[in-house]
């Protein structure tokens, strides 16, 4: 039952201590250090993979139900926690539950700081958050397109004989998925460093921000996030690669093999682009009516702000939580919408929603004609009932993780309002909460180390779809696979 779990996360331990030597180069060249703390990290975390790779490896014939959910929470939860040593053994901080913290923050795309100031962090350690961010959404996208159908987590086995076949020819499966994937991936972050750099943006400041954007990581270099930069080109830039980033990583390699054309075609990406026109009007209009801001300026905040945090990214242009009372609770609705399957995004996604709303809808029409035969359709698709349960059992899964883990958090010494934002920020991996100490104009520095190791778990539960994490907790788990 290990075998397949230690091999593979053998080898994914070692992508991780190679990506290492990147800031380490940066200490060793830009900063002059003789011996970066990251090299060691390196050669620590590649030693553990190689280890783990070397003394498990076999042919991978067949991956089982139970080893897919194995894999994919120990293979996250391992990156996390050896993600985590840069950040002790370079000094940026010596409390394990910051680090922890950060680590779980990056690749986990929430975009959610421990560090007070992260200005004052060497450069090669703002570039390791940025790389987390990079390596987490690409894991994500990997993960959602060849793990998430497999598993069938809130209905994600809809998209099975699109994305993935676990049950036969895994590996050669998952290199086909994994090599187109990362192709768009990649290319997207190029284009995305170029264009920031052309709309004002340094090389440094370029490469972070669009790993981060692409990503909907939003770990950024500045304080103040992207409101340092104050830049309407800069802004734009990031609106769109965000929303590039919340569209499905599959629908761009189908693209380019001249099977899809039209990408209001997609039924989940036009509801996607609908549903964040619908709230930056609504926002654009308030603000200007309100006099908060004339009505371009409305429009700029508004479109920025609601984007990053509808795609779970978590960069801010300016203090949304100044906007009004009714922020509190847009910014929760915003929040709990996410992007599309098989995107970086995280949150409770597109689709999901499409089916609670279709299922809803359809309740209602046979109500009042109750011989009506009506099948749940999401677009042009017919929605089983398995599905639909799937959905509405992940979907009561996730808000009770809230509200339980939300009480953990406010039993720590926190008021309601700073705990259950930072959960809901943390589990739809969105970044900034409410309120002045965990909003967009604080960070999550303040929190005892108790409460950052639940943030922590918050934000794995929330990437890993809940479940996922949810099932290695049971009885029946073990006894039926020991």
């Amino acid at each position: 039952m290990w075998q397949p779990v230690l091999m593979i996360n053998g080898f994914l331990i070692s992508i991780l201590g190679i990506a290492m030597l990147i800031p380490a180069g940066m200490d060793v060249w830009a900063d002059r250090h003789e011996w970066s703390p990251f090299l060691s990290s390196a050669l620590f975390t590649l030693f553990v993979g190689l280890a783990l790779f070397l003394s498990n490896r076999r042919e991978i014939k067949r991956i089982t139900l139970q080893q897919g959910y194995l894999l994919t929470v120990v293979s996250w939860t391992s990156l996390i926690v050896l993600g985590a040593l840069p950040f002790l053994f370079s000094g940026a901080t010596d409390n394990f539950s910051v680090a922890l913290f950060e680590a779980t923050s990056g690749l986990s795309t929430t975009g959610g700081t421990a560090f007070a100031d992260v200005e004052v962090l060497p450069r090669s350690v703002l570039l390791w958050r940025s790389l987390l961010n990079c390596l987490g959404g690409i894991g994500i996208v990997i993960f959602a397109a060849a793990m998430l159908p497999f598993l069938g987590i809130g209905g994600m086995q809809m998209f099975q004989r699109e994305n993935s076949d676990m049950n036969e020819k895994f590996m050669p499966k998952f290199s086909y998925i994994a090599k187109r994937i990362i192709f768009v991936y990649v290319f997207l972050v190029c284009l995305c460093i170029v264009c920031l750099y052309a709309a004002g943006m340094g090389w440094f400041d370029a490469v972070n921000h669009a790993w981060a954007a692409v990503a909907t990581g939003g770990l950024s270099t500045k304080n103040a996030s992207i409101g340092y930069f104050d830049n309407v080109k800069i802004e734009a830039v990031l609106i769109l690669f965000m929303i590039l980033g919340s569209l499905p990583m599959t629908f761009y390699v189908l693209v380019l093999q001249g099977k899809k054309k039209n990408i209001f075609a997609e039924s989940q990406i036009a509801f996607f682009l609908k549903i964040l026109f619908v709230y930056i009007l609504f926002a654009a209009c308030y603000l200007a009516i309100s006099g908060k801001y004339d009505f371009f300026a409305a429009v700029r905040h508004a479109s920025f702000n609601i984007i990053s945090v509808v795609s779970s990214t978590g960069f801010v242009s300016t203090d949304y939580t100044q906007w009004g009372a009714w922020v509190g609770v847009f910014f929760v609705i915003f929040a709990l919408t996410g992007g599309c399957t098989g995107s970086t995004s995280g949150s409770i996604k597109i689709f999901r929603w499409q089916v609670i709303f279709a299922y809803i809808r359809r309740s209602l029409i046979v109500a009042s004609e109750p011989n009506r035969v009506m099948p749940v359709k999401v677009g042009k698709r017919t929605v089983s009932e398995e599905i639909v349960s799937s959905v509405f059992l992940f979907f009561t899964v996730f808000m009770l993780s809230i509200a339980l883990l939300s009480c953990i958090v406010a039993a720590a010494g926190y008021d309601f309002e700073t705990a259950f934002s930072a959960v809901v920020a943390c589990v739809t991996n969105s970044g900034p909460g409410l309120g002045d100490k965990v909003g967009p104009a604080g960070n999550y520095a303040f929190f005892s180390d108790f409460a950052r190791y639940v943030l922590s778990f918050a934000m794995l539960l929330g990437r890993l779809e809940v479940l996922t994490v949810l099932a290695l907790f049971t009885k029946s788990f073990w006894v039926n696979n020991s």
